[in-house]
């Protein structure tokens, strides 16, 4: 699933757990964590290119036959975010060092249980890594017919989320 999509169903799950239990719950560190894999994969190789662009290493920002070879450390990164095992240590981690869990960080586990039946081929998620290499080959998140509606329950949710904000600010009106 692309970037803003993550974001947008992170903030959306957040804003919903967040009413339903009372527990404040930051959108936007909840957003942050939800876009966490894709950030950590594909940053450093973003900027790796850049960086060979500017100082002259290559001569086009495009991937050129180096760069596979150059650039193989970016699967195990992404092995490795989008790893449910890996989220469940970093998680339990993180838990003992604040002594109560950081509910924001829920965004990365659902990112990766989206993307276990979106993603196919080479993207397979290996959710189970570093124990297994099994991957569910599901459907293509940027097929049309899904991108529409993907958007269009995200619309839908959004909207709702905002009749509820609006009738309660009436409601709650001196």
């Amino acid at each position: 699933m692309d970037i803003f999509a993550h974001a947008l169903w992170t903030a959306v799950a957040a804003k919903i757990v967040g009413d339903k239990t009372r527990k404040p719950i930051r959108l936007g560190w909840a957003a942050f964590w939800g876009v966490f894999p894709d950030l950590f994969t594909f940053t450093v190789p973003a900027v790796m290119r850049v960086w060979w662009y500017s100082t002259g290493t290559t001569h086009s920002l495009l991937p050129d036959p180096q760069s596979a070879r150059r650039l193989q450390f970016a699967w195990q990164l992404y092995h490795c975010s989008h790893s449910l095992l890996v989220f469940a240590l970093v998680f339990g981690l993180v838990w003992l060092i604040f002594r109560r869990p950081v509910f924001e960080m829920l965004g990365w586990a659902l990112h990766i249980l989206i993307d276990i039946p979106t993603h196919q081929g080479i993207f397979a998620v290996r959710f189970l890594w570093p124990l297994s290499n099994y991957a569910f080959s599901g459907i293509r998140w940027e097929a049309p017919w899904f991108l529409a509606a993907n958007y269009g329950v995200l619309f839908g949710l959004l909207a709702w989320l905002w009749v509820q904000y609006k009738r309660n600010a009436r409601l709650n009106r001196p």
